[in-house]
């Protein structure tokens, strides 16, 4: 179950850091993409990668 939560987590926060970086046009890969310098998809970013975070913690602490 921590080892469940702890990959989760790090992947929630490396895919937040993505959406906050396609959201806020720092990161503009794929060329395709619809979330390209689309704000909502930054700030969907930052609560994916908190949420990261937290399960993160969670698994550290069990």
């Amino acid at each position: 179950m921590k080892t469940a939560l702890l990959i989760l987590g790090i992947a929630a926060l490396l895919m937040g850091l993505l959406w906050i970086g396609q959201g806020t046009g720092l990161i503009m890969w794929p060329a395709s993409s619809f979330m390209l310098d689309q704000r909502p998809w930054a700030t969907r970013g930052a609560l994916l990668a908190v949420a990261g975070v937290v399960l993160i913690i969670l698994a550290r602490r069990r």
